[in-house]
């Protein structure tokens, strides 16, 4: 059975070299892969002499590298991790023994629930963390304790199977989403958090990441929760035009008379649009349907080919 470490990085010269060792050292059986994102301090040269296999996506984001990494790396077991050295390796181990013997198709790697606001001392990146927390677990109806964690655990399956959009560090909420939507098992391990060392910086940057993810967010839910999501926007609407229309019909009954011509052509239209938009939302919600066991018959093929 191989194990695969898959270690994303850009400009992370001054930790890599631990990262790499480290998981070596835990995981001396594995191939540990750094895929370098442009980084102009040496990060590739670092990782190749401490034993890395080190190969190169281009194009800017860490979406983008974890899509390369998905498609190029054969493997029973990936140990996905960060390479700013904020995770340790230990967990690993019991990372790729679930996965292995078929408890779970992704391990989270949870610091919430560890040390992660001992450390973090950025008060944003706190909020946003709880944020999209509970309003992944409310409209999901799951209890995920972390959402965005760079430390995770995945199946064959899984990587074969996720239709990677993110281009940057949505990614991580992305994973979780996919996960939670295709009913794959799920488990959480809490793992130690550490902030970066000094000099180390964060490519996260609060405001433009925290958009990006609650783009995301709405986006899959249009895709994957397209009933949902049209029938919020058509009640929406209905209310808009309601609160329009009222006043006209009480006018009427009390004065037998409509002054607001322009203002009731317009209330129809609304309410002709949010019809369209919901019956929208039913077609894509019965191909959802037929997409979603179409995804079923390719992982029961995947299983398959696995076992052979």
């Amino acid at each position: 059975m191989k194990t695969a470490v898959l270690i994303p990085c850009y400009n992370e010269a001054k930790t890599i070299e631990k990262v790499v060792t480290d998981f070596k050292r835990v995981l001396p059986h594995a191939d540990i892969y750094v895929y370098d994102n442009n980084s102009t301090d040496g990060t590739d040269k670092i990782a190749k002499k401490a034993g890395a296999i080190v190969k190169y996506e281009y194009n800017q984001g860490k979406g983008n590298v974890v899509r390369l990494m998905f498609r190029q790396i054969e493997a029973d077991c990936y140990i996905m991790v960060d390479g700013d050295d904020t995770y340790p390796a230990e967990p690993a181990k019991e990372f790729e023994k679930l996965i292995l013997n078929g408890k779970a198709d992704m391990v989270i790697g949870d610091r919430l629930s560890s040390t992660y606001f001992e450390e973090n001392d950025r008060l944003f990146h706190n909020t946003g963390n709880k944020l999209v927390r509970k309003f992944i677990n409310i409209f999901f109806k799951s209890n995920l304790n972390d959402i965005m964690t760079g430390m995770r655990g995945f199946s064959y399956n899984f990587v074969k199977s996720f239709p990677i959009s993110s281009k940057e560090f949505e990614i991580e909420t992305e994973m979780s989403i996919f996960a939670l939507i295709n009913n794959f098992k799920i488990k959480e391990i809490p793992v130690e958090y550490r902030d970066r060392i000094e000099g180390s910086e964060s490519k996260l940057n609060t405001y433009k990441d925290g958009y990006k993810v609650m783009k995301m967010i709405a986006t899959l839910i249009r895709d994957e929760r397209p009933l949902f999501f049209f029938s919020l926007i058509t009640l929406i609407l209905l209310i808009i035009a309601g609160i329009y229309f009222f006043p006209i019909l009480f006018k009427y009954f009390s004065k037998g008379y409509v002054l607001k011509i322009p203002t009731l052509l317009t209330i129809s239209t609304v309410v002709i649009v949010a019809t369209i938009i919901f019956f929208v939302g039913i077609i894509l919600h019965v191909l959802k349907k037929q997409h979603a066991n179409n995804l079923e018959h390719h992982l029961l093929l995947l299983n398959e080919i696995n076992k052979k």
